[in-house]
C-alpha cells in the first residue's frame, strides 16, 4: 500500500512540468478534498516554481478548488450519512471525527484544513452532523488558505530552495503551524473570554 501510495504521488507530481499542469493542480485539489488521498501540495510546489510570478495565484486556485472539493463531500455525508463514511474510513477514524466536530465545530475544521490531518474525512462528517454549510465554508477557505497561500509565498521567497525542504520536512512543518494556529486561537478565546466577564 504505502509503495501504491509513493508511486501515485510521484505519477501526481510529474504533472508539474506538463502542459496540463494548472488544471491538473485544480482536479487534485478538489479531489483529494472528497475521496484522493494524494494532496497537492508538492504539485503545488512544483507548478509555483515554473511561474513563481504566479505562485500566490496558483496557491488561491488550489484554495478555491480544495474546498469546493470539501463542499462536494459535505453535500455527500448530508444526503448519503453516516454508512458511506464508513465505507471510506475506520470506524475508529469516524468516531474521533465526529466527536471532535460535536465538541470543537469550527475550530477543528480549521486545524483539519490546514494540517495533515485527513480534511476529507471532516468534510465529509461535516454534512453527517448538518454543520452549518456557510459556517462549514468559511472555516475550510481559512485553514485552507493559510496553508496553501503559505507555499506560495515560500515559493516566491525562496524558490528552488524550498521544493526539497517540503518534500522531506512537510508534515512536521504544517502539524508546527498548525500547533501555532491553534495556541493562538486559544490565547485569543481566552481573552475574549475574560473581557467578557470583566464587561459582566
Amino acid at each position: 500500500m504505502i509503495e501504491w501510495l509513493h508511486d501515485l504521488s510521484e505519477w501526481v507530481v510529474g504533472f508539474a512540468g506538463s502542459d496540463w499542469a494548472v488544471l491538473a493542480l485544480a482536479v487534485t485539489a478538489f479531489a483529494e478534498s472528497i475521496f484522493f488521498p494524494i494532496p497537492p501540495d508538492l504539485l503545488l510546489v512544483g507548478v509555483a516554481l515554473a511561474r513563481q510570478d504566479l505562485a500566490i495565484w496558483l496557491a488561491l486556485l488550489v484554495t478555491v478548488s480544495s474546498v469546493a472539493g470539501a463542499l462536494v463531500g459535505h453535500w455527500i455525508g448530508g444526503k448519503l450519512g453516516r454508512p458511506v463514511l464508513l465505507r471510506l474510513f475506520s470506524e475508529e477514524v469516524v468516531g474521533k471525527t465526529e466527536r471532535w466536530l460535536e465538541r470543537y465545530g469550527v475550530w477543528v475544521t480549521v486545524l483539519a484544513a490546514f494540517t495533515p490531518i485527513p480534511y476529507k474525512v471532516f468534510a465529509i462528517t461535516a454534512g453527517v452532523l448538518r454543520l452549518d454549510r456557510r459556517t462549514f465554508v468559511l472555516a475550510s477557505l481559512v485553514g485552507r488558505g493559510l496553508r496553501f497561500v503559505t507555499i506560495g509565498v515560500l515559493v516566491m521567497v525562496f524558490g528552488q530552495q524550498i521544493e526539497r525542504f517540503m518534500a522531506e520536512n512537510f508534515e512536521l512543518v504544517t502539524v508546527a503551524v498548525g500547533l501555532a494556529l491553534v495556541a493562538g486561537l486559544g490565547a485569543w478565546a481566552l481573552m475574549h473570554r475574560r473581557r467578557a466577564k470583566g464587561a459582566a
